[in-house]
């Protein structure tokens, strides 16, 4: 990193790919993710970037609740919506396409069908790395409930990834 680099560019370029990930989970409507995780990481680092290094836990936990207030937003401004005219179909693309290959393909579909608790103990885990206390805080649960949701999710996956794609090199559903 040079000088004349920001400090957040670095930090953003190592989580910013395990936050848009969990966004996915949490966002109603796939293009709303990077929108989620621009604002969470916008608001966490103006009070903590100072420090040099912020907690991607706090940021994880920042998206999850602005998710849950712009849901609240979408459902009041819909009702005012339909009350002016007919519902309209809304166009929805799930996903962009992402160059993986088939075996990750297969795990995020897999992860797609989890319960959305267990995928989101499951994201967090994995793919945010966090420790289960950290996620207990983060998802406002009980540690005994998160780790639950981790093994169960676990299981699941087990039994839903057909057992050749599992046996890729460094799976951890072995």
């Amino acid at each position: 990193m040079t000088n004349s680099e920001p400090i957040w560019k670095a930090w953003f370029a190592k989580h910013g790919g395990k936050l848009l990930l969990f966004a996915k989970q949490q966002a109603r409507h796939p293009g709303d993710a990077e929108d989620l995780v621009q604002e969470a990481f916008v608001r966490i680092w103006r009070i903590y970037g100072h420090t040099g290094e912020v907690s991607p836990g706090l940021v994880y936990r920042a998206i999850r609740r602005l998710a849950i207030d712009w849901a609240r937003s979408l459902d009041r401004r819909k009702i005012r919506e339909q009350k002016v005219v007919l519902e309209s179909p809304l166009s929805s693309s799930f996903e962009r396409s992402l160059e993986i290959g088939e075996r990750n393909k297969a795990l995020l579909r897999a992860v797609e069908q989890l319960p959305k608790e267990q995928g989101e103990v499951l994201t967090l885990k994995i793919w945010g790395e966090l420790t289960f206390d950290e996620i207990s805080r983060t998802l406002d649960e009980s540690l005994n409930t998160v780790a639950s949701r981790y093994r169960y999710a676990l299981q699941k996956l087990k039994e839903s990834v057909p057992r050749e794609l599992r046996n890729g090199s460094g799976s951890s559903l072995k």
